[in-house]
């Protein structure tokens, strides 16, 4: 029996908006790294070599940045290895003021606020076995025959990926219609719609399912930071206008049953940072797949991509739409694991609960055949040295149609057919 086969149910997911403290962290840590990797870039193309005798080498950027934030501070911590030269200040301060955080009154200055720095290189232990890994230096593999050997697992750990014919994207609807929710907030508010509300933000939603399916929104939350005197009936119709029913009307689900409840603890002026401490990566089931698909390893932001807890949950959402998208399941999620610094993945799990059209052990077996998932490999194909990893930040890792989430591409579909087919399987 699967999650969704056959059975009647509620499932809630949340999502924050970009002024969310925790969000305000993930932006700030993704802004570093990709400020970092424009940078590398830069240098190695003019061909720079430091005092020390270092080249500039994007594939030896190092990346691990947390930030921490709270009432008139922003802390950025983290180990990196760089030739490079960002600056850290300026990029915090940036990144508050596209959120919105540039008046004192909406409880946060990008101007006036603290922004302290403690990053130090990465541990040459750690960083021995990525850049060479367990296989070449124990001579099991050979680098010069096949570079994708050389790049050692940047962590050890277990990465799951997640995908269901509920949506357009393949995503389960209840997250991506409170992750909607969250971008439409935002955007009444950038564009002046809804001039008065403020960055900070949360939206919920509770879908019921019938035999397995979504088929009506049962309640809607939504929490936001407003300016001080609009009053609660204003913010509550407004909300339903301008943000909830544009989005739920798009979508094409009943939800005008629902309950719906704004800013349900009433007044809700102080936000963001002064309402509550940021940390990089505490909304990771917000960033993924909002509870109904499972999360191993650690966070994503501020991590490059040779750390294998962002780089292999990006392949196994990867591998897990295309199984979906090909036919072979309605439903799947792939684990991988992988142990620091060897390039092999140690296993593979496929678990379509239930809605495969062909044994499981067929798909297993197409996978194996189709994914390389080796680190190297997976940066390879899914070109994961481009600094594009800010606007991963908010509004959900997965499901998102832009061209530079190249883990959402479905350009796996013709090969897993085929090779189901190859095992005596056509759809």
């Amino acid at each position: 029996m699967t999650l969704h086969q056959n059975r009647d149910f509620l499932f809630t997911s949340e999502s924050v908006t970009e002024g969310h403290p925790d969000k305000i962290c993930d932006q700030i840590s993704d802004a570093v790294l990709d400020s970092i990797l424009e940078a590398e870039t830069r240098l190695e193309a003019a061909g720079y070599v430091s005092p020390s005798g270092e080249k500039a080498d994007l594939s030896r950027v190092r990346c691990a940045c947390e930030c921490f934030t709270t009432t008139g501070i922003v802390l950025v911590a983290g180990e990196i290895r760089t030739q490079a030269y960002v600056d850290v200040e300026s990029i915090a301060r940036r990144v508050l003021k596209n959120i919105g955080y540039d008046r004192a009154k909406y409880g946060f200055d990008c101007d006036t606020c603290s922004v302290l720095s403690a990053i130090h290189g990465q541990s040459a232990d750690i960083a021995q076995g990525v850049d060479e890994s367990f296989e070449v230096q124990t001579e099991i593999a050979d680098a010069a025959a096949d570079p994708l050997d050389l790049i050692g697992a940047g962590d050890q750990g277990m990465m799951f990926g997640y995908a269901v014919r509920e949506t357009p994207t393949l995503m389960p609807m209840p997250i991506y219609l409170a992750q909607r929710l969250s971008e439409r907030l935002t955007g009444v508010r950038k564009d002046g719609t809804l001039a008065y509300l403020r960055p900070d933000g949360k939206t919920q939603v509770t879908v019921r399912y019938e035999g397995g399916m979504p088929v009506e929104v049962t309640t809607i939350v939504v929490s936001t930071q407003h300016d001080d005197g609009i009053e609660q009936a204003a913010i509550r119709r407004d909300i339903i206008e301008q943000v909830i029913a544009p989005v739920l009307d798009a979508q094409g689900i009943s939800w005008k049953d629902a309950e719906i409840y704004v800013n349900p603890t009433g007044r809700f002026v102080v936000g963001g940072p002064m309402g509550d401490t940021g940390l990089t990566g505490r909304k990771i089931i917000v960033d993924t797949y909002g509870g109904m698909g499972r999360h191993g390893g650690g966070a994503f932001s501020g991590k490059d991509c040779t750390k294998v807890d962002r780089s292999g949950a990006y392949a196994a959402r990867w591998v897990a739409k295309n199984v979906v998208a090909s036919g072979l399941a309605d439903e799947c999620e792939v684990q991988f694991a992988y142990a620091i610094g060897v390039a092999k993945p140690l296993s593979l799990m496929v678990d379509t609960r239930g809605s495969e059209k062909v044994p499981v052990s067929v798909i297993e077996a197409a996978v194996r055949e189709v994914f390389d998932l080796r680190p190297g490999a997976i940066i390879e194909e899914l070109d994961l040295r481009r600094p594009i990893f800010a606007k991963t930040a908010a509004y959900g890792h997965f499901g998102r149609e832009d061209a530079d989430f190249t883990w959402e591409a479905t350009n796996k579909v013709d090969a897993l057919r085929a090779s189901a087919a190859r095992q005596g399987y056509e759809l």
